[in-house]
């Protein structure tokens, strides 16, 4: 079932099943990124702009960051002709059954054809693993593109839909069959916020980081329903440094880009231990931290 507002909620978030935290980190090894094409407002102008030997070191430091934090790091090599591929949150949305029996992926849908042929790479990944694989989207018309728009609740069996530029709401009533889970649907209405995941970042079960703008008054009137504490990134943060597409493995340590002063500071001030990182030349795509990993258990 899915929810666009308060009124339409039905249930108690405590009372839905647990959901384990996810504790292994896929990547995407960058030797093949770059700005080839425009299909977000954030490459314009970046085509050709990439400094790869940089966007090396920088992936290899956010690798090392995860390692840290004492998650598992897994790799899917990236492929020539395809430099979006590094972003390896998007073309699937990994999930695990109730009894903890059996482990998925969602299959996406890229909306921009540039993008297509990536998703096949990551099924390959996932059916070597024994991973259930449910591909119906690949059978119709609708996008859909894994954990840029569709984020698990921390802790409960919920997911958080963003729909209005690469996910149509519609593909959310088969995911919530699917998985047998709610879906609460996030209007987005800013170009530059294109995904869920550069303008919402859960952090723990009660806590988000959001760029409240990004959303409609039915979006934040949802978040604030279901978040306890909901931390307030600045525009100028969320937008050119892409703060609220930090990443919280652990509900202790937030991975950010540098130079998100106030963002840290609020975070800091709830808590959370800030690792800040550079990851320069993939804002040049429009991804940063959240875009290029994928939690998977």
């Amino acid at each position: 079932m899915t929810h666009r507002r308060v009124a339409d909620i039905n249930f108690d978030l405590a009372n839905l099943p647990f959901l384990p935290h996810p504790t292994r980190i896929l990547m995407t090894s960058p030797e093949h990124f770059d700005v080839t094409y425009v299909i977000n407002a954030h490459m314009s102008g970046n085509i050709g702009e990439v400094d790869r030997a940089q966007a090396r070191k920088d992936w290899i430091s956010l690798k090392s960051a995860y390692v840290q934090c004492g998650l598992e790091v897994d790799e899917v090599g990236g492929i020539q002709g395809l430099p979006d591929m590094v972003f390896c949150a998007n073309q699937t949305l990994p999930y695990v059954s109730e009894d903890g029996r059996r482990k998925g992926v969602v299959l996406s849908k890229m909306f921009a054809p540039e993008r297509a042929r990536e998703v096949q790479y990551f099924r390959r990944h996932f059916e070597n693993l024994g991973y259930d694989i449910i591909d119906d989207l690949a059978n119709g018309t609708t996008e859909f593109e894994g954990m840029g728009d569709a984020l698990w609740h921390s802790g409960k069996r919920l997911i958080w839909g963003g729909f209005g530029f690469r996910t149509d709401p519609g593909v959310y009533e088969l995911i919530s069959e699917k998985l047998g889970v709610p879906i609460m649907l996030l209007a987005l209405e800013d170009p530059e916020f294109y995904h869920l995941d550069t303008c919402m970042c859960i952090l723990d079960d009660d806590t988000v980081l959001i760029y409240p703008d990004a959303f409609t008054g039915e979006g934040r009137a949802l978040i604030r329903h279901f978040f306890p504490v909901v931390i307030e990134a600045p525009e100028n943060e969320a937008r050119t440094l892409f703060a609220c597409n930090a990443h919280c493995p652990d509900r202790k340590h937030v991975l950010i880009q540098k130079g998100c002063e106030q963002t840290n500071a609020a975070l800091r001030s709830h808590g959370f231990e800030v690792i800040e990182l550079d990851t320069d030349e993939f804002l040049k795509s429009g991804g940063s931290v959240f875009c290029m990993k994928l939690m998977t258990w």
